[in-house]
């Protein structure tokens, strides 16, 4: 039985927030302009279920009363039943939105890619994540900007770093953090042996200027010539940026650009988004142990799937599924897997809340 009287009530909340997101002066306070944005979008996916629902029950109720007219009994008949399956598919979604969400849902993701075990292999595996991604991205019109790259001297990144912006981007990338391990044979390999390999990805959801404040005199922000793989100058002037934040001890470079307020501006966005998760991650002792066991070591016994290229495999071993289209997966076509790790959340959750309930 859905609760008709918290729907009732996230409805009207839904109607105010939209009233307020056209007050001047909430369009003029950066933080709770976004705060109430994000809210609306949260509320949206709800309220328009919830009416649908409302729409097709009553619907219903008319078509059963109909059964006492002959002349609208046949058409009735036929219409109960589609009516009957919608309301109970509605009531599925609907019991899913008014799931726990996670806050950050809705936001940009900062996405980290860097090779583990396996040395120029890795690398080469890291680089094939980013593309699969990209892919990916551009296929559901997400948009990637590549923020920072250590390319390895055989090709392939050691690391690259990206901000991914697009509609409820961290939402579906949010279950792509851990450790990715590669089953195939390099091509630098002459007996056509299998090499085992890994790379790990982290999902960071992206902080506005308005989430972390960053006090200027608590950053140390060095200036060097940009440089490449194999001492190739990505340009000839004192472009690459690199800051450490005193407070944290963290330290984010990004040479990417030719310009050095470009390559600042790009270190300060992946520095606010690390400095959020660790804030955030403080603060809840349960997504401090998720975060931590997101990216591990690299270690091969530390992995969440399995790239398998002889077999055209991929299964991801947190939920026991396994494709044998990697060939797809690997250009982008990433809906079946992304799709099943929500399913998978969302029914641990209904599971969770049934047992409290």
């Amino acid at each position: 039985m859905l609760p008709f009287d918290k729907l009732e009530s996230l409805r009207h909340r839904h109607d105010a927030v939209e009233e307020l997101l056209c007050q001047p002066e909430v369009i003029g306070d950066g933080k709770r302009y976004m705060q109430l944005r994000r809210e609306h979008g949260e509320l949206a996916a709800l309220v328009s279920a919830f009416e649908h629902y409302q729409r097709t029950r009553r619907q219903l109720d008319d078509d059963r009363a109909s059964l006492g007219d002959p002349e609208l009994r046949e058409m009735a008949e036929e219409e109960i039943p589609l009516l009957e399956a919608t309301l109970a598919d509605l009531e599925k979604e609907i019991e899913v939105l008014l799931l726990p969400s996670d806050p950050n849902d809705a936001r940009n993701t900062i996405l980290e890619i860097r090779s583990g075990t396996g040395g120029e292999e890795a690398a080469l595996f890291a680089a094939d994540l980013f593309r699969m991604y990209a892919r990916f991205a551009d296929r559901v019109g997400w948009k990637v900007e590549i923020l920072h790259t250590s390319e390895a001297s055989a090709g392939g990144f050691k690391e690259v770093v990206a901000s991914v912006s697009g509609e409820r981007v961290f939402s579906r990338l949010r279950f792509e953090g851990g450790v990715h391990r590669v089953q195939r044979v390099p091509a630098t390999e002459s007996q056509g042996r299998i090499h085992t390999s890994t790379a790990t990805v982290a999902v960071l959801p992206e902080a506005d200027e308005v989430d972390v404040q960053i006090d200027d005199k608590d950053l140390e922000i060095s200036i060097a010539a940009s440089g490449g793989p194999g001492g190739q100058g990505v340009n000839t002037t004192n472009s690459a940026v690199q800051i450490l934040h005193r407070p944290s001890g963290l330290i984010v470079k990004c040479q990417d650009e030719r310009s050095q307020i470009k390559n600042k501006a790009r270190a300060m966005k992946v520095l606010r988004s690390r400095l959020l998760d660790r804030e955030q991650a403080e603060a809840d002792a349960a997504l401090a142990a998720e975060r931590r066991g997101m990216v591990g070591g690299g270690e091969r016994s530390e992995k969440i799937r399995t790239y398998n290229y002889p077999q055209n495999r991929i299964t991801d071993h947190r939920i026991g599924l396994t494709l044998h289209k990697l060939d797809l997966v690997m250009n982008g076509d990433l809906d079946e897997l992304l799709n099943a790790l929500r399913a998978h959340h969302q029914a641990s959750l209904l599971e969770a809340q049934s047992r409290q309930g």
